[in-house]
């Protein structure tokens, strides 16, 4: 199996126009002709995922985050993303990133959010405006399997997500049923997510003065980017083993998350 059969294993289920015009998704670098030792999956890429996939023989790293975001005028040893370039290179490793289209695309990243949280009745909470408005788009939206009051709701995001805290708006006085998700920095989404009547709204990040003016209208709920996405490596490996079963996956042990909670 070739590197190049997993790249369209994966831009199948996610391609590569569904990504953002600012985006860099795709293949970040490597020769695509290669034999596929093994996969390493992963949120973002540094030096440790690198030497991690160095360690299980894998020679192709799937990420949702693309190492190369912006254009490279040398490769030296400045800083991470560099060395990272040279040390993919120097072990043969290819480094492949789905991360907008992959947001975007059904079943993508926000339906495994959803899915973490048993929810049903799932739609896009802000459709394509293309031809494809039932197979892409923004946010997902649904319900939850039962009714809850906001401080039990917290307290099932804290415990599916693992997550330290999560930072809100006032309690919502009101059972949280219907609730809208986008994944990493969504505050985008917010508006949408209460014109379309949800009670709840989930997110990685969202900018300080978007939690003004929102009390009792919805819950927001902002549990961190990487702990939103955390679980974008599964897709990926259901991906991979259903078009490539002959390809081992490894989702990375290495926690990436660069902000600590003390």
């Amino acid at each position: 199996m070739k590197i190049k059969q997993v790249l369209s294993a994966l831009e199948r289920f996610a391609p590569l126009p569904l990504q953002e015009s600012w985006d860099n998704a795709g293949l970040q670098l490597g020769l695509t002709e290669a034999e596929v030792s093994g996969a390493l999956l992963c949120l973002d890429v540094n030096e440790a995922i690198i030497d991690e996939a160095i360690r299980k023989g894998c020679n192709l790293i799937v990420s949702h985050h693309p190492l190369l975001f912006r254009g490279l005028k040398q490769i030296t040893d400045a800083n991470y993303v560099q060395r990272c370039v040279i040390k993919a290179i120097k072990h043969d490793i290819a480094i492949v990133s789905m991360h907008t289209n992959m947001d975007n695309a059904l079943d993508g990243v926000n339906f495994k959010i959803a899915e973490r949280l048993g929810m049903n009745h799932l739609a896009f909470l802000a459709p394509s405006s293309s031809e494809k408005a039932e197979t892409s788009g923004s946010g997902v939206i649904g319900h939850l399997p039962q009714s809850m009051q906001s401080e039990d709701f917290i307290q099932l995001l804290k415990a599916r997500f693992q997550v330290a805290c999560v930072q809100c708006n006032a309690l919502l006085e009101r059972p949280i049923t219907k609730v809208a998700i986008c994944g990493g920095a969504g505050d985008f989404l917010l508006d949408n997510a209460l014109a379309q009547g949800a009670d709840a709204f989930i997110t990685g990040e969202m900018h300080y003065h978007q939690y003004f003016g929102y009390d009792q209208q919805i819950q927001i709920c902002v549990i961190g980017h990487y702990q939103s996405e955390q679980y974008t490596a599964e897709i990926f490996r259901d991906i991979i083993a259903k078009d490539c079963p002959d390809v081992p996956t490894y989702i990375a042990e290495t926690n990436t998350n660069p902000i600590l909670y003390i």
